[in-house]
This record gives structure tokens, C-alpha cells and sequence, in this order.
């Protein structure tokens, strides 16, 4: 038998939010961000010029296809691919044409670095239109505001 409630009480509902399971979903979250953030560096590591400009805006869905040069001017295409091997510029143009062929509309983004020759980029980006890609984008990064210029 239930125990006798006073007649003319009623049980009140209970006020409270309970915060666990939104503390362990945040917690998840957490994690997941922690082991990610390190993939999402690219893998060629490249000291990009620092310019101030706009920012251009990238569409989520849009997957560009990015080419590296390093210091020493080797080429690196960097698409969805886990490993990057050094490549000719020869190679390195088949592989947009090949692409672009696929899908016209593929962004290319050249991420050179800073000590890489002005010609060394001009080049690629010669071969590049050669083989028909139109829409190019120099990736550089921000100054640092607090730098002094």
C-alpha cells in the first residue's frame, strides 16, 4: 500500500534540470575536437607569407585541391590522401588536369612558402592555366596583430 498523503497535498513536480548526461555529451565533444584538431594540419609543413587581405570564403562541401611547394620547390598535392610524396611539375599538372577534367569547377589553392622563388609559383600557376584551370587561390597567412610592422 502507498502511504497516506494528508487529503488536500499533491505532490509537486520536481523543479530541477539535471545536468549529467549534457556534462558527458560535452565531455564526448571534448574529446572528439581534441583527437581531430591534429589531422586537420596540413601535412607538408610550409611557413606561409603573411599579407593582410580578406579572407576568401570556403564552401564546407567544396573539397580544393591544394598544391605545396616547400622551401626546397618540390611539389606536393595534398587532396584527401593520408601520404604526400614529392612531385614534378609535370606530375603535378597531369594530376589538376585529370581532375579538372572530372570536376571544372574545382578550386585550386597553392600554398608556397615564404623562401620559395616568386617564379617558382608563377610557373606552376602557368602550367596550371595551361591545362585549363581558371580559378586559383594563393593561401597566406595573417599577421600577427600584436607583431609590430
Amino acid at each position: 500500500m502507498e502511504p497516506m498523503q494528508p487529503q488536500g497535498t499533491k505532490r509537486r513536480p520536481m523543479s530541477e534540470i539535471n545536468v549529467v548526461p549534457y556534462i558527458d555529451v560535452m565531455l564526448v565533444l571534448l574529446i572528439i575536437f581534441m583527437v581531430t584538431a591534429p589531422m586537420l594540419v596540413q601535412s607538408v609543413p610550409v611557413n606561409l607569407p603573411e599579407v593582410n587581405s580578406t579572407p576568401t570564403e570556403v564552401d564546407p562541401d567544396d573539397s580544393p585541391l591544394i598544391i605545396t611547394i616547400d622551401k626546397a620547390g618540390s611539389f606536393f598535392m595534398e587532396r584527401d590522401e593520408k601520404t604526400t610524396d614529392a612531385m614534378t611539375l609535370s606530375e603535378t599538372t597531369e594530376y589538376v588536369r585529370k581532375i579538372s577534367a572530372a570536376n571544372p569547377q574545382t578550386r585550386v589553392l597553392i600554398r608556397g612558402d615564404d623562401a620559395v622563388p616568386y617564379g617558382k609559383v608563377v610557373v606552376l600557376m602557368g602550367h596550371l592555366q595551361g591545362v585549363g584551370v581558371s580559378n586559383v587561390g594563393l593561401v597566406t597567412e595573417s599577421p600577427d596583430p600584436g607583431a609590430g610592422n
